[in-house]
C-alpha cells in the first residue's frame, strides 16, 4: 500500500493530560476488581491518589504557569490551556467521587468483615475512649499549634499536601466569630489503633481525634464548627543552570522555594461550610474551579498504612526473585565477569533477582582488585542503597570511581545530593550532567585488567538502580562485555563528564540528539521494506507515546502497510485504528501488580530483525531534554528472549486494556501474563 501523500488530519492526536487521567482510571480499575486480593485493592486506591497529587504538583501546576503567561497556546490535539483545564477538572471531580465510592461503599465494608475497620470518635466505648485521651494528651497534643486569624496573625502558611482542620471559635464574652487552623500533624500515623491490632485492626483517624479534643486547643472559647481540607501546591522546580553558581546550592535554593508553590487544587469535604470554603479559597488565592469536593476521608494516598498490615491471605502471594540460571551454579554465585566473557546476559525484573544481577555486578566490581575503574549514572536509588555502598567501598579501595548524580531527578532531590555528598567525602568522582538537560539512562561501565589487557564490562537497563523498585517495577537490562558497548559507554561517560560532544555510536542511540531522529529513521525503513513486499513490522513498548514526529512517523508507516503493536503503560496521544490513517496500529496497555516500566523497541527490518532497549520515553522531555541511551541489542539469544516477552504481552487472550480510535480504553479478561511470567520466574525472558 503506498504512503498517502495527502497531509494527515489535524485531529490525529489524543490530549496527553486526558490520556494521563485514563491511565489513572486503569489505577482505579484495579481497586475496583473484587478478584483481586482485598488490600491489593487498598493499595491501588492508594497509589490513585498519589498518581493525583503528583498530576497537580507538576502538570496542572506546569500548565497554570503557562496560562498565567497570557500567551494563546494550544496543545497538539487543538485545546486551549483553559479547555485542557476545565476538562481535566470536569474528569477529576468525577474520578474522585468514583475513588471515594469504591472505598466506602465496597472495600471499607469487606475490609470490616476480615476485622479491618476505620472508626469515628462517636463509635468508640468509655475504655478506648479513655485510651486514646491520654494518647492525644501525651502523643498529639504537644505537636499541636492552633494558628487564629484575625488582624493580628495573618493567614497561615499551608504546606502542600498536609491535611488541615479550618475551625470556627467563638468568644463567649463579646460573641466574636473567629476562625483558626491546625494542621493535621505527618509525624503521628494517620490512622491510630483503638485497641490491639492483632487479631482485630481497628484504627481511628487522627484528625477524629483531634476534633474531639478542640476545647483543649482553644480552652475559654466555643469551638462551633470544624472542617477537614488539603492543599496541593506546585511542586515543580526549575533551576537556572547558566548562572556562575554552584549547582547544588541553585537546586537546594529551589528545593527551599518549592514549599512555598503557588496552590493548585483544594480538597474538601462535601460538608464544609460555604464560608469557611470562601475565606479559603480567597486566602490561597485560588480559583473555584479548582476546588475538588472530596466525599468521606480526604488523602486516601494514607490506606497504604492498612496495606502494611500482616495480614498475608488478603494479599498477592509473595514470591523471591529468582537468580538467573546464567550467574549461578546451584546455590553458589559465579563470577559475573566470566558469565559476560561466555556471552551477554538479560535481565527481566523483578522475575529476576536485581540483587544477584546488576547489585551483584556493582559488588563484585568494587571488591575485585583487578577492576581499575567503575563509571555509573545513578538517577533514583534506595535511601539505604548498598550500589552506592559499593561505588564508597570501591572509592575507598582506591579504584576510580565517576558516579552521575542526577540531583535535579524530580522529588528525589534532597536524596541525590545527600548521595552525591556522601559518595565526594569517600572520594568518588561525581559529577551532575550537561547544563540544561537531565541525565536519565541507566548506564554502568567496569575496566578490568585481565592478563595485562583491559576489558570493559557493561551494563544498559531500562529502570533505576534501586533495589527496592526492582522488586515492584518490570524492568530489562543487558549485562555484556560486547567491546562495541564498552567503546560506546567510555565515549558517552566522557561526554558527560568532560567537554566531548560525541552525538553518534556504535551501538547506541542517545538523546537529545540521536534518538528521535534514529527511530524515526527505523520507523521510515519499515515503511519502505511495507512498499516493497519485503518483511516489515514494528513493535513498541514504552510507559508513553506522546511525541508527534514519532507518532506521524508511526501512522504514515501504518499507511505504508507496516503492522505496528504498541504496548503504552501510560500516555498515549496516538489514536489506533482510524480508518485511513492508522488501521494497522493496535495499542494495549497492562497494569497490574508490578508497574510496567521497560522501554522495548523492535523492527523487522526485512527478515533481519532489530531490538532495542533502554531509558527512553517516547515524549518531549526524554527525547529534547534528558541524556537517554538505547542500546541495540546484539546478542542474538537476548533478542529471542526479548520476542519472547513481547509475544507473550500482545497475546490475544492477556487480560489488558485496548486503546480504540475515540481514545476510549476498553479492559479485556484473560490470563495475567505477570503471573505467567511469575509461575516461570521469567523463563520467557531468562
Amino acid at each position: 500500500m503506498p504512503v498517502a501523500t495527502s497531509p494527515l488530519p489535524a485531529d490525529r492526536f489524543l490530549n496527553r493530560e486526558l490520556s494521563w487521567l485514563d491511565f489513572n482510571t486503569r489505577v482505579l480499575e484495579l481497586a475496583e476488581d473484587d478478584t483481586l486480593p482485598l488490600l491489593e485493592r487498598v493499595k491501588f486506591l492508594s497509589i490513585f491518589a498519589s498518581n493525583l497529587d503528583e498530576f497537580y504538583m507538576v502538570r496542572i501546576a506546569g500548565l497554570k504557569r503557562r496560562q498565567s503567561t497570557g500567551l494563546t497556546v494550544r496543545s497538539p490535539d487543538g485545546l486551549t490551556i483553559r479547555e485542557q483545564l476545565a476538562r481535566v477538572t470536569e474528569r477529576t471531580q468525577d474520578l474522585v467521587h468514583r475513588h471515594a465510592s469504591v472505598f466506602d461503599k465496597d472495600v471499607a465494608p469487606r475490609l470490616e468483615e476480615h476485622g479491618i475497620r476505620i472508626v469515628h470518635w462517636s463509635d468508640l466505648g468509655d475504655a478506648d475512649a479513655m485510651r486514646l485521651r491520654e494518647y492525644f494528651r501525651d502523643q498529639v497534643f504537644p505537636v499541636l499549634t492552633p494558628l487564629a486569624v484575625d488582624p493580628a496573625h495573618p493567614f497561615p502558611y499551608i504546606s502542600g499536601l498536609s491535611l488541615n482542620l479550618a475551625v470556627s471559635v467563638r468568644d463567649p464574652e463579646t460573641g466574636a466569630p473567629r476562625f483558626a487552623r491546625v494542621k493535621v500533624p505527618n509525624n503521628v500515623p494517620r490512622f491510630i489503633p483503638v485497641g490491639p491490632v492483632d487479631p482485630e485492626a481497628v484504627f481511628l483517624p487522627l484528625e477524629d481525634l483531634m476534633a474531639a479534643h478542640l476545647t483543649s486547643l482553644f480552652p475559654g472559647l466555643d469551638v462551633l464548627d470544624h472542617h477537614l481540607f488539603r492543599v496541593t501546591r506546585n511542586a515543580d522546580v526549575e533551576v537556572e543552570e547558566d548562572r556562575d553558581e554552584d549547582l547544588l546550592q541553585a537546586l537546594e535554593r529551589e528545593l527551599a522555594r518549592r514549599r512555598f508553590g503557588p496552590a493548585v487544587r483544594l480538597e474538601v469535604t462535601e460538608s464544609i461550610d460555604p464560608q469557611i470554603l470562601d475565606v479559603l479559597v480567597n486566602e490561597l488565592e485560588i480559583s473555584p474551579s479548582d476546588v475538588v469536593t472530596v466525599p468521606g476521608l480526604l488523602d486516601l494516598s494514607s490506606l497504604m498504612a492498612l496495606y502494611e498490615l500482616d495480614r498475608p491471605e488478603l494479599k498477592d502471594e509473595p514470591f523471591v526473585p529468582a537468580t538467573h540460571p546464567r550467574l549461578s551454579e546451584g546455590e553458589t554465585p559465579k563470577s559475573v565477569f566470566a558469565t559476560l566473557r561466555e556471552g551477554d546476559v538479560l535481565v527481566h525484573h523483578p522475575y529476576d533477582s536485581f540483587a544477584t544481577s546488576v547489585q551483584r555486578f556493582i559488588e563484585q566490581a568494587a571488591a575485585d582488585p583487578n577492576v581499575l575503574a567503575i563509571k555509573q549514572t545513578l538517577y533514583r536509588t534506595s535511601g539505604d542503597s548498598p550500589i552506592v555502598e559499593a561505588l564508597i567501598e570501591a572509592a575507598e579501595a582506591g579504584k576510580q570511581v565517576v558516579v552521575l548524580v542526577e540531583i535535579k531527578a524530580r522529588f528525589d532531590e534532597e536524596a541525590n545530593i545527600s548521595w552525591a555528598r556522601s559518595l565526594e567525602r569517600a572520594g568518588c568522582h561525581v559529577v551532575y550532567g550537561l547544563v540544561g538537560l537531565k541525565t536519565h539512562c541507566k548506564t554502568a561501565l567496569v575496566v578490568r585488567r585481565e592478563s595485562g589487557v583491559i576489558r570493559r564490562y557493561c551494563h544498559i537497563g531500562t529502570g533505576n538502580y534501586n533495589p527496592k523498585t526492582a522488586r515492584i517495577y518490570e524492568d530489562l537490562g543487558i549485562l555484556t562485555a560486547d567491546p562495541r558497548v564498552g567503546a560506546d559507554l567510555t565515549d558517552l561517560f566522557n561526554t558527560l563528564t568532560g567537554y566531548s560532544r560525541q552525538t553518534t555510536y556504535r551501538s547506541l542511540m542517545v538523546a537529545p540528539h540521536g534518538i528521535r531522529t534514529g527511530l524515526v529513521e527505523k520507523i521510515r525503513r519499515e515503511a519502505r521494506h511495507a512498499s516493497e513486499g519485503t518483511p516489515a513490522g514494528i513493535r513498541i513498548k514504552v510507559n508513553s507515546l506522546v511525541d508527534e514526529q514519532i507518532i506521524d512517523a508511526l501512522y504514515e508507516a501504518s499507511l505504508a502497510g507496516v503492522p505496528v503493536e504498541l504496548l503504552i503503560r501510560g500516555i498515549c496521544a496516538l489514536r489506533p485504528g482510524v480508518p485511513g490513517l492508522s488501521e494497522n496500529i493496535r495499542v494495549r496497555s497492562i497494569v497490574g501488580r508490578f508497574l510496567e516500566h521497560s522501554r522495548v523497541m523492535s523492527f523487522a527490518n526485512a527478515g533481519q530483525p532489530e531490538w532495542w532497549l533502554g531509558s527512553s520515553d517516547l515524549m518531549h522531555r526524554n527525547l529534547d531534554r534528558r541524556v537517554e541511551v538505547l542500546l541495540r541489542v546484539n546478542d542474538q539469544t537476548a533478542a529471542r528472549q526479548l520476542q519472547r516477552v513481547f509475544d507473550a504481552e500482545m497475546a490475544p487472550d492477556v487480560r489488558s486494556w485496548q486503546l480504540a480510535a475515540d481514545g476510549t480504553w476498553t479492559r479485556t479478561g484473560g490470563r495475567d501474563v505477570q503471573k505467567d511470567l511469575l509461575a516461570t520466574r521469567g523463563e520467557l525472558a531468562g
